[in-house]
This record gives C-alpha cells, structure tokens and sequence, in this order.
C-alpha cells in the first residue's frame, strides 16, 4: 500500500485532485450496510490520504437507474463536484465499463491491464486506451504528462 500512497502524494503534490467512481452494488442487495461502505471509504482515506470526491453508486443492476457504469453519469458527476471539465480528467481505472464510463464523459483513461496467474502472463484484456501495468505505473504516467 505504501508505493500507491507514495504515488498519490506526489499527485497531490503537483496539484491534482483525487476521487473514486464505483458501483457499489452490494449495497442494493443488502450484503453491505451503508455504514460498511462508508467505513471502507474512511479506511481507504486513512491508508492512501484523503480524497476530494466519492461517486458511488450504491444501486443494484436492476434498479433501473443510469449511473451504472459505463454510463457517465458517475464520472460526470465527479467532475462536477470537483469543479473540473471532464477533458482535464484521467480515470485511472481497471475495467473496460469504467473506461467506457471515462471516454463517454469526455475524460481521459489509463487502464490499468489485469494479469492472470503465474508470473509472466501477458495482459488478460488488449485495449485501445492508454495502459499501465499497475496503479503506481498509472501516476508515473500522469505526472510524465
């Protein structure tokens, strides 16, 4: 945890404002109390600093609501708290819905290729979108920028 923490300090340090967009849906299907999520979101910020803005969507895939990544709706929401245009926004992300949600939006992705087991294994998912190997490669990318 501590090169992740390490590399969100030097975010903060050259100006960035941070956040955390995520479906939450174990909320809507009563596996996790609000009160979990929101001690989760306070363990987070103990261990990686603090953060400026959390979109959460705590809906289930059935409730029929629109924030359901990839929708924008969540990063566009983001953006708005934070008071930045999505075009001077990078989603850090590891799935291609949250990517999709960024690109819609008008922001930016890194995503962040997932492996499989065994050392060496090449990327589980090829993308179009700009790549890091992990979350820390992620923020070298953004401060080269």
């Amino acid at each position: 945890m501590q090169p992740i923490r390490a590399a969100l300090a030097a975010l903060r340090a050259a100006g960035f404002a941070l956040g955390v967009v995520s479906n939450r849906p174990g909320v809507a299907r009563g596996l996790v109390e609000r009160t979990q999520l929101e001690a989760v979101q306070a363990r987070a910020e103990a261990l990686l600093g603090p953060l400026d803005v959390w979109a959460v969507r705590p809906h289930g895939p059935h409730d029929g609501c629109g924030c359901r990544m990839p929708s924008p709706v969540l990063v566009t929401a983001a953006c708005r708290a934070l008071g930045v245009p999505a075009a001077r926004v990078t989603v850090v992300c590891s799935t291609d819905a949250v990517a999709d949600a960024a690109l819609t939006s008008g922001a930016h992705p890194i995503r962040v290729l997932e492996r499989t087991a065994g050392a060496g294994c090449p990327p589980c998912t090829l993308t179009a979108h700009r790549t890091a190997g992990d979350p820390v490669q992620a923020v070298e990318i953004l401060l080269r920028v």
